[in-house]
């Protein structure tokens, strides 16, 4: 059972979680402790699984040890008004070789994936995206993976996976499964031309740091669309984690937690993650526990609208195009904003259906005024590779 590769929670964590107020989240959360093992999952919707290994990052000094400085600020948290059940299962230890460790987490995501749980992955390197992006090879064909992060980890393929070139391998090894990659908030000089240009080649989105800055909201079409939702903290600037070697440039903290909630909210998404955590205790810590408590905040606010019902609960707009009829849909009870990407009956078509692309309602102005929607786009060409 994949379950079986977790450790327990450090005596110190669970002391700390029985210390805490009544009404806080270390009294509602189920915890994996030494004296009683497991939890039981029946009714678990969320699970928090700290993993310790960071090998493959070429910038990290040391093995990370522990990521009980998130947990700890995690419980101190007061919950909102959830109806979702929490367990944190401990941790995955570095295996012998990192292809252990690999295994191990790809397991327990199968697991949970079948079990219809979300998991919170706690970090550890990057790279450990790339187990959780492989366990999705025996449930479905092609998925959709955003990145949050200053640089797009694309890397040199023909090199052993790092957390620089993790996505490289997603797109380059067998089975193909990823239809769309998006990163959300790179910084153009962190990033190769060789990298932007295949980015565009590949018609995979990305929006820079400056237009989250503008306007975060571009944000959440992007992430509705996610199975996959991964941050790297580096991703946020350096005044708001106390990191030693943080970015000067970035996201602020009102921003990511916005990201997560995002994540949260989308009712594709089945794995959220937090990786390259700084080991001490500083702000770092405590952004990273808002990040979980945003991403539950929003959990708890799904709206169960994918696959989305356009025969019930949905205003249809249809706007032409030069040769092109535009079909866009709201959601009466969201107010959230699809518009259809039509099959292509003469070409191999991907996805070998009608499929709604998340848009917001900026998309439908710019198409009556005669503008095809970026993403729509994008989407439509990759569609006809």
């Amino acid at each position: 059972m994949a379950l079986e590769f977790l450790k327990p929670l450090n005596d110190t964590v669970v002391t700390h979680a029985e210390l805490q107020p009544s009404q806080t989240i270390a009294k509602t959360i189920r915890l994996h402790t030494v004296q009683d093992g497991l939890p039981s999952l029946k009714g678990v919707q969320l699970v928090l699984i700290g993993v310790l290994e960071n090998r493959r990052d070429s910038n990290a000094l040391f093995q990370v040890e522990s990521l009980d400085h998130v947990r700890e600020k995690l419980y101190e948290l007061y919950p909102g008004n959830w109806s979702s059940a929490l367990a944190d299962l401990g941790d995955v230890h570095a295996g012998d070789s990192v292809e252990d460790t690999y295994y191990v987490v790809r397991q327990i995501t199968e697991f949970f994936l079948r079990e219809g749980i979300i998991p919170i992955f706690l970090g550890g390197s990057q790279d450990l995206m790339y187990p959780i992006y492989r366990a999705f090879d025996e449930f479905q064909h092609m998925i959709n993976v955003v990145n949050v992060d200053c640089r797009f980890d694309l890397g040199d393929i023909e090199l052993p996976i790092t957390s620089r070139s993790y996505v490289g391998k997603m797109i380059a090894l067998e089975p193909y499964n990823l239809f769309n990659y998006s990163n959300l908030g790179f910084q153009t000089y962190f990033n190769s031309q060789d990298e932007i240009d295949l980015l565009d080649r590949m018609y995979f989105d990305a929006i820079r740091l400056g237009h989250l800055d503008n306007d975060i909201t571009l944000a959440e079409p992007v992430i509705r669309d996610a199975d996959i939702v991964g941050v790297d903290m580096s991703v946020v600037r350096a005044g708001d984690l106390s990191y030693k070697k943080a970015n000067p440039n970035g996201l602020d903290g009102k921003q990511v937690c916005s990201l997560s909630r995002y994540a949260g909210i989308s009712d594709r998404l089945k794995v959220f993650g937090v990786f390259e955590i700084n080991s001490e205790r500083n702000s770092g810590a405590q952004l990273a526990a808002e990040m979980i408590w945003y991403f539950i905040e929003g959990f708890n606010y799904r709206s169960f609208e994918y696959p989305v019902d356009i025969s019930n609960g949905c205003m249809i707009y249809k706007v032409p195009i030069d040769d092109e009829i535009l079909t866009f849909y709201k959601s009466n009870d969201s107010g959230r904003w699809w518009i259809e990407l039509p099959f292509i009956s003469n070409v191999n078509n991907k996805l070998k259906q009608n499929t709604l692309l998340p848009c917001d309602r900026r998309d439908y102005e710019m198409a009556c005024d005669q503008i095809l929607p970026d993403r729509w786009l994008k989407a439509r060409r990759k569609n006809e590779i």
